[in-house]
């Protein structure tokens, strides 16, 4: 089996996990990891050959993006100072915890080469972390905590870790232009981002169709990180600044067909790389583990030291960081998303998992510094990293379900429904709002007037059941069934247009492009 042929059956593996993730009551990117070590330890499969300069370029750009899709920039700003507690500040405390230890027990390991370990398992996967809590039914404000923190605290530690990795290689380190290169690359990053965010806002009414415009989105993330790199910035921040500005900018309404297909196409680029990711956490165990050349329980015994300080450091961490958050929250009236008991601390303590920044950054290290010598313990750092990664990923993932349902950690279902209900009201009467605009300068039949106002009633009706009054529910639900029976019948006859359309593509003669074009008039009418 040669490399090309391992990706695919990476792909195939990370299409495959999600059903048999729901199936098994397990997360995706954890059956991938344990898929990857499995195929590690098969003779023939080839050990994993990657570029190190390639792997934060390729893998973090699309992911951040994707994830970006599921926030706004008000929740940003809503729960900034939850995310300032726990993606910077966390993230600064890991990192000197990790490398005060590393320090220590690691034999001959220099301070800047501590750092850039601290610094590179200092930050929680926002991948895993939302992928095991997104299936859990956990409450929405511990899934933004954790998205939120998961997105900035990439940025946080990235830097960190290339000011340490810059120190390793260099052999010297300033305080002062270690703090300037933090500050420099995230202006640059912002202008970056938010400059090709404007630009690909305007590209967007330029190009209009949609399939061009989600091929833009695809390589908004990856300019978005080159081009900050390029001006030493941070190509994380850059990526976010871009995609929080798409996302709050170009938002079209009416675009239907665009923003479905966008937001399929993302799901599936998210699941693709995040699958190729962690699998590929697996299948570096093998070499990995090889570092070790007869040091192996020394050398694990290191990596459980680290994993033990991680994992302590962030609960230590957490106990007074959630109370001071109350606190704060009580005395101002925020709308932020912070938890409201010990249970849910405790969820968000061990939701703490490495993952695909971790390996990106591990792998990333150096071979050699600028005098021509190799990294200063390369492979210790990461065989230590690795076995954090696999800890955290694997032990916490596993056992995450079952500690919220030991807890009784779950989502706030009332809330939710009382919010779809008022989005439900809202848009019945914008619907009614718009009639009445209509009929003060269109003359309509009183029938027609009569079932475009229950049209409206409909809209919210189809989002709300409870919409309305006894009689209007009553009305309604007899309604619903007879659409739901005239609904049925037309998916079947559009479905024998379509059986009898696709046909004809195999007939003599028949131009298939023509054929094509009429099966696309026909979905989209379908999905109408």
């Amino acid at each position: 089996m040669d490399q090309l042929a391992l990706l695919f059956v990476l792909l195939l593996g990370a299409v495959v996990s999600v059903p048999l993730g729901e199936r098994l009551g397990l997360p995706a990117p954890v059956l991938m990891t344990l898929a990857g070590v499995v195929l590690a330890l098969i003779p023939f499969v080839p050990n994993v050959e990657i570029p190190p300069e390639y792997i934060l370029p390729l893998v973090l750009p699309p992911l951040l993006y994707a994830a970006v899709q599921r926030t706004s920039w008000r929740q940003f700003t809503a729960n900034f100072r939850p995310i300032l507690l726990l993606a910077v500040a966390l993230v600064f405390v890991t990192t000197a915890a990790v490398a005060a230890v590393a320090n220590a027990v690691v034999p001959g390991l220099p301070l800047a080469a501590a750092l850039a370990l601290g610094a590179l398992v200092a930050p929680p996967d926002p991948v895993a972390a939302t992928a095991v809590a997104g299936s859990l039914g956990l409450p929405r404000r511990l899934v933004s905590i954790l998205e939120g923190e998961g997105l900035f605290n990439d940025v946080t530690a990235i830097v960190l870790y290339h000011v340490a990795i810059g120190a390793a290689v260099s052999g010297t380190f300033s305080w002062p232009a270690a703090m300037g290169e933090l500050v420099l690359s995230a202006v640059v990053a912002v202008a970056v981002g938010g400059g090709l965010g404007w630009l690909s806002n305007k590209l967007m009414g330029f190009l209009g169709d949609p399939t061009l415009q989600i091929g833009l989105t695809l390589l908004v993330p990856f300019v978005s990180y080159v081009l900050a790199e390029e001006f030493m910035g941070s190509g994380v921040l850059a990526v976010l600044a871009s995609a929080l500005y798409l996302a709050s900018h170009a938002v079209d309404a009416d675009d239907v067909q665009g923003r479905l297909a966008g937001q399929t196409f993302w799901q599936i680029v998210d699941t693709l790389v995040t699958g190729v990711a962690f699998g590929l956490i697996g299948l570096e165990l093998h070499s990995v583990f090889g570092l070790a050349d007869g040091r192996f329980g020394e050398m694990l015994g290191w990596g459980a030291a680290i994993a033990g300080t991680v994992v302590g450091v962030r609960l230590l961490w957490l106990l007074p960081a959630t109370w001071l958050a109350k606190r704060l929250h009580k005395r101002r009236d925020v709308d932020e998303d912070i938890p409201v008991s010990w249970r849910e601390t405790v969820v968000m303590w061990w939701s703490g998992m490495r993952g695909v920044a971790s390996v990106a950054l591990v792998l990333a290290i150096p071979l050699k510094t600028d005098s021509g010598e190799p990294f200063p313990a390369r492979d210790e750092i990461l065989f230590v990293a690795f076995t954090v990664i696999m800890t955290t990923l694997v032990l916490q993932g596993l056992t995450l379900p079952w500690l919220v349902r030991k807890l009784g950690v779950r989502a706030d279902t009332n809330a939710e429904r009382e919010l779809e209900h008022t989005l439900a009201v809202r848009a019945a009467k914008a619907a009614r709002r718009r009639l009445k605009e209509i009929e003060e300068v269109e003359e309509l039949p009183e029938e027609v007037s009569d079932r475009l106002l229950r049209g409206a009633f409909d809209i919210g009706a189809r989002i709300s059941p409870d919409i309305g009054d006894d009689e209007r529910r009553e009305a309604y639900a007899s309604r619903a069934e007879r659409v739901k029976a005239i609904g049925r019948i037309r998916r079947e006859m559009m479905s024998a247009a379509r059986h009898e359309v696709l046909a004809a593509r195999n007939e003599p003669g028949v131009d298939p492009e023509v054929v094509d074009r009429v099966l696309h008039q026909l979905d989209i009418r379908s999905l109408r």
